[in-house]
């Protein structure tokens, strides 16, 4: 059993945390215009995560390009002028004591707004969804420097991290998938070479000493989807081309069949994680039904996983961090602001 508690601190490379909570990236459909620029939402929203005493914070998927979003509600970073709005939030998260990254994204063919989604190949999500335009070679090549750009504007509004969506059927979880990527060019023939050339391009954005962490689906529920054992592989070719921490999901990639079906409990999705943590040796985000402090506790204890993130949890409990901590018997008085104290 490990000593590792929820009231641990954690350090990879230059980023260290108060704490092994992080709050997984959740979409809030909020921006005003069109515009993808947060708004005051989303600046409470977060901000007062970070009083709650979350350890990381990881802002929603933020996307490359406006077509780029799950819908025109989604937050952006594809021009300078959207910085200052993400610094204040960064800015205000820093000073309640939280780290705060961002999760950088495609939305693909999961691009339900926009009236002709792209993907790698023109095969839609499901019945329901349109049928995307296959990307040609020279726009996959252009989507991969829109990663990067995406990336150098996160850093000049002060993130100290970065997180690239490769999971739930997005863009980059789309150029993996055999499902998604029948394509016959060299990122056809080679399904994580758009992802590897991401990872290229955000690092060479990012300071040498920053942290990039990755969100994958490790295994999909679609009939015919790639296994644990593919996903590790997949792992593995991300962590080689530059990636430092993992955040292990599942799921995503078309519609889930009756025989693979995961059943929706806490911890559902931690076998994974234990998988990819065990077979590659690298520190791994662990997420899916984990507010249960008990729950949380004992994926740490037990060496599952290195940091716990709280989706929904989070959204019910802006506190959740402190009295998840305090439920657990962890020290979570140095992470409680002053004018709170006798409210604990």
């Amino acid at each position: 059993m490990s000593t590792t508690t929820l009231d641990s601190s954690f350090r990879i490379k230059n980023l260290e945390l108060r704490n092994r909570t992080v709050m997984a990236p959740m979409c809030q459909y909020s921006v005003h215009e069109k515009d993808g620029t947060p708004t005051d939402w989303h600046y409470v929203h977060y901000v007062s995560r970070a009083v709650g005493g979350v350890g990381l914070i990881i802002v929603e998927m933020t996307n490359v390009e406006p077509a780029g979003r799950i819908t025109d509600g989604c937050l952006g970073l594809w021009a300078d002028e959207q910085i200052p709005a993400f610094r204040r939030i960064v800015d205000a998260a820093h000073g309640h004591g939280a780290k705060i990254g961002i999760q950088i994204a495609h939305a693909g063919r999961k691009a339900t707004d926009d009236p002709s989604p792209v993907a790698p190949s023109a095969i839609p999500f499901d019945d329901r969804s349109k049928t995307p335009r296959e990307l040609t070679t020279d726009e996959v090549k252009a989507m991969v420097l829109k990663f990067g750009e995406a990336t150098r504007r996160a850093v000049e509004a002060g993130f100290d991290t970065i997180e690239l969506h490769g999971a739930h059927g997005y863009l980059i979880h789309q150029f993996h998938s055999p499902r998604s990527n029948t394509r016959d060019d060299e990122y056809g023939r080679d399904l994580t070479l758009f992802g590897r050339e991401v990872i290229a391009e955000v690092k060479h954005n990012m300071p040498e000493d920053m942290p990039l962490l990755f969100r994958i689906s490790a295994l999909e529920y679609t009939e015919g989807g790639y296994g644990i054992e593919t996903g590790i592989e997949l792992c593995r070719a991300y962590l080689e081309a530059g990636v430092d921490l993992l955040h292990i999901s599942t799921g995503g990639e078309g519609v889930p069949s009756a025989e693979r079906r995961p059943k929706v409990e806490p911890a559902f999705q931690l076998h994974a994680a234990q998988a990819v943590k065990e077979a590659l040796g690298v520190p791994v985000i662990a997420v899916g039904m984990l507010d249960d402090p008990a729950v949380a506790s004992e994926a740490l204890a037990s060496g599952k996983a290195d940091l716990i993130a709280v989706a929904r949890g989070l959204l019910r409990d802006p506190y959740w961090a402190l009295h998840a901590i305090a439920a657990s018997g962890g020290n979570y008085k140095t992470a409680v602001p002053k004018p709170y104290e006798r409210g604990f």
